[in-house]
């Protein structure tokens, strides 16, 4: 994806099917819906939460050990938690004074897995 440009082509004509396009207006979803679609992947845009959400992908993991994999400090981590928790991405549970976290459920595994799978295409 990195220094890809593609030129995007237009119709070069004032036709307007409207069928399709009164088809499509019904389908789409409320303004609201749409906003907070674009929110969850704003979400997705950060480098370190990928890392934190693969590692998720793979174990149940507590925020020091996410700190030493990803070679930063708790708080930083903790921060990035935080956004992911609040977007309902991942989830905590506590056992004593530690408290790990994994993914909050299997459409979040999804969701990144499909991310791979579609750059992945891309890139081959």
């Amino acid at each position: 994806m990195a220094n890809k440009i593609t030129s995007i082509e237009r119709c070069d004509c004032d036709v307007i099917h409207e069928e399709i396009v009164r088809q499509v207006k019904e389908k789409m979803p409320p303004e609201e819906t749409l906003y907070d679609l674009a929110e969850l992947f704003k979400v997705f845009g950060d480098s370190t939460r990928i890392k934190i959400l693969w590692a998720l992908d793979e174990a149940e993991i507590c925020v020091c050990d996410i700190a030493y994999l990803l070679n930063m400090t708790q708080s930083a981590i903790s921060h990035q938690l935080r956004i992911l928790k609040n977007a309902n991405l991942v989830k905590s549970r506590k056992e004593g004074k530690v408290v790990f976290y994994s993914l909050n459920d299997e459409h979040v595994k999804q969701i990144f897995e499909q991310g791979l799978v579609h750059i992945s295409e891309e890139n081959s």
